[in-house]
């Protein structure tokens, strides 16, 4: 299934603080796998958190996180100087019949980057990547075609990941 760590008891990362609104491992994995967007945060420049909107997809097999990019810019350099990251995704949640306040469900996965270095998995990686955000095989495979030397596919192996349900009231 998945080689996804919650490392109950680490003294290296902090649990929830509310535990009654934690997520099961379950509901983690779902979020992870049908959201399409998140928020991944490095140290960039002069120590300064760096936090971006990013695509990605998530591989159940491995439970590996996987992202593409160019090879050059802050996220790049800061990745290089310090691989430790976090990314953070969430859904866009739901409401209870008769009240107002979202309730949402987020994920943020703390581990480190790694750059996938043999070309052929890096392009298929790419290619299952794309295949979240469209069907279209052809258009994907032109992309690959023209960007491919041009792209650096990064995975992201989770150490700690937590998930919990929050109600906006």
């Amino acid at each position: 299934m998945t080689n996804m760590k919650f490392d109950e008891g680490s003294k290296v990362f902090r649990e929830i603080a509310r535990k009654k609104q934690e997520l099961p491992v379950d509901k983690v994995i779902e979020v992870l796998d049908a959201e399409k967007r998140g928020v991944l945060s490095v140290i960039g420049d002069n120590g300064y958190p760096y936090g971006l909107p990013i695509n990605y997809w998530y591989n159940k097999e491995n439970g590996y996180l996987y992202f593409h990019s160019g090879k050059k810019g802050h996220k790049i350099d800061a990745m290089t100087a310090n691989n430790k990251v976090s990314f953070c995704v969430y859904d866009s949640g739901y409401r209870n019949a008769g009240e107002w306040a979202l309730n949402i469900s987020s994920v943020i996965v703390f581990g480190k980057m790694h750059v996938v270095e043999n070309y052929e998995e890096s392009m298929e990686v790419c290619k299952k990547l794309s295949l979240k955000y469209t069907p279209d095989i052809e258009y994907i495979e032109s992309e690959i075609q023209k960007f491919g030397n041009a792209t650096l596919c990064y995975e992201l192996r989770p150490e700690h990941i937590t998930g919990k349900i929050v109600n906006e009231s």
